[in-house]
């Protein structure tokens, strides 16, 4: 159960620098814009703040909870959709003006026990985005193979005890003893963890692992991604906030690969051929922002363009 003291609130990282990169292409604020990741919806009140009256915003979100908040907003320009951003690709190509994506998990999702995606708290192993439909990590690990778990652990969490750490969970499972819940699993992690990086948890790539991977992340970012360049419009913008590495490795990766000018070599002095993306630039969190909020610290947000080039 949710502890009623505990203050789910959630602080936007980047929520100015983005909003207004994002509608910076567009005089007087019109046309249809995107936010693909609402989580607790500071990016879409703002850009809501900013739109003009004939303007649209649709936001997407896998989360039940983040859905109820989307629709507490009473504005006829909002179109909300429980759907995770991999659905991007659903709007009609060449509609958006701007897509704007957040990733990772919001505070309150942290802060909850019952989702299970912090140590911090007791809870339930579920660390699920959307909490009606899907496995949870403890559904996944009553059956998963050692190597299974390995494979996650050192891919997902760039784990270099991925090995000890998967022998251990499916030795207490073959002990009748499963892994119970999520301070269960970071007790587990910080007795197999041999050496600790300063300041962090043992457990916390652990964690990482396994909520990429039951909730996909790193393959719905890759079709979310392939997918804004069929729906941005010429001028649209693509707006990424990205808060771990593996994230930001796929972001800069399609990103660099869709604006980098191709020369044939077959006709060395042609001009090269464009690409659908013209590079903007990347930016961190200021140093105030981190000092207000620490959760701000790794954030990087990355910005591009959609040229008339098609994709």
């Amino acid at each position: 159960m949710q502890s009623p003291a505990l203050a789910l609130v959630h602080t936007t990282v980047l929520l100015h620098e983005a909003v207004d990169v994002l509608l910076a292409a567009r005089a007087g604020r019109q046309g249809h814009y995107v936010d693909a990741t609402f989580g607790r919806g500071g990016h879409s009140r703002r850009i809501l703040s900013l739109l003009g009256e004939g303007a649209r915003l649709t936001v997407f979100d896998k989360d039940p909870q983040a859905i109820e908040e989307a629709r507490q907003i009473a504005d006829v320009r909002l179109e909300v959709r429980h759907e995770g951003f991999r659905h991007l690709g659903d709007l009609p190509p060449g509609s958006v003006d701007g897509v704007l994506m957040d990733l990772g998990v919001s505070s309150p999702q942290i802060d909850n026990p019952d989702r299970g995606f912090s140590f911090r708290f007791d809870g339930p192993l579920d660390m699920r985005m959307d909490t009606t439909r899907g496995q949870s990590v403890a559904q996944w690990l009553a059956s998963a193979s050692a190597q299974e778990i390995t494979e996650v652990v050192r891919d997902y969490g760039e784990e270099r005890f991925a090995v000890q750490i998967a022998k251990a969970i499916v030795a207490r499972r073959q002990a009748g003893r499963p892994v119970a819940g999520t301070t269960d699993l970071a007790r587990l992690v910080a007795d197999t963890v041999k050496t600790r990086e300063p300041g962090q948890n043992p457990a916390t790539r652990t964690f990482q692992a396994f909520r990429i991977f039951i909730n996909a992340e790193l393959e719905e970012l890759e079709q979310a991604l392939a997918a804004s360049l069929q729906v941005l419009r010429e001028g649209g913008r693509l707006v990424v906030i990205s808060f771990h590495s593996l994230e930001d490795r796929i972001v800069k990766q399609f990103m660099a690969a869709h604006a980098r000018e191709v020369v044939d070599r077959r006709a060395p002095f042609a001009a090269p051929r464009p690409l659908p993306l013209q590079l903007l630039g990347r930016s961190r969190p200021s140093a105030q922002e981190v000092q207000a909020n620490p959760r701000a610290r790794s954030a990087i947000m990355r910005v591009a363009e959609r040229t008339g080039v098609p994709a």
